[in-house]
């Protein structure tokens, strides 16, 4: 974690939003915003080889459907009520490889290995949020990802929730 807040602070080629990263090319993929919820988790499915298959975001409890191609293994990052996506780190050759999402409640998660060029994303106004995904997929997986940034629809706490006992 240290490694990524000190790129986090280091990185002089950093861009924000509506920027695609990666090689991009082929099919074009955009999760619409779902304008009653907040993204409440992330699902990514990648190949054998490390290379980003789909990706999915949930909005309240329904995941959108799988952007990119079938296969691969998957796994997901759930967030707990009023938590929001704030900085993105990546890596990608031919094909996205890597992601670290870091939240407003100092969670994070990883799919993929560090392999290849890396980006980081954060926004450029204070108080945004990831508010959705877009990007472009050819037939092994996914080309280039970008992320929208807007206010969150949920109030922001400042602390995560505590485990509660019935007595």
């Amino acid at each position: 974690m240290l490694r990524w807040l000190t790129l986090a602070v280091l990185w002089s080629t950093t861009c924000w939003a509506e920027q695609m990263y990666g090689n991009g090319g082929g099919w074009n993929f955009n999760t619409s915003p779902d304008y009653e919820n907040d993204i409440t988790g992330i699902r990514v499915s990648i190949s054998v080889i490390g290379i980003f298959k789909s990706i999915q975001v949930r909005h309240g409890s329904s995941w959108s459907e799988a952007l990119g191609v079938s296969g691969g293994n998957s796994q997901e990052f759930i967030l707990w009520p009023g938590e929001h996506i704030i900085q993105v780190y990546g890596s990608h050759k031919i094909y996205l490889r890597y992601l670290f999402i870091y939240t407003d409640f100092g969670r994070w998660a990883t799919f993929g290995k560090e392999d290849g060029q890396s980006f980081i994303v954060y926004p450029d106004q204070p108080g945004n949020v990831v508010t959705g995904l877009f990007g472009q997929y050819k037939l092994l997986g996914i080309t280039g990802i970008g992320f929208n940034w807007g206010y969150p629809r949920v109030q922001v706490t400042t602390e995560a929730p505590q485990n509660q006992t019935k007595s």
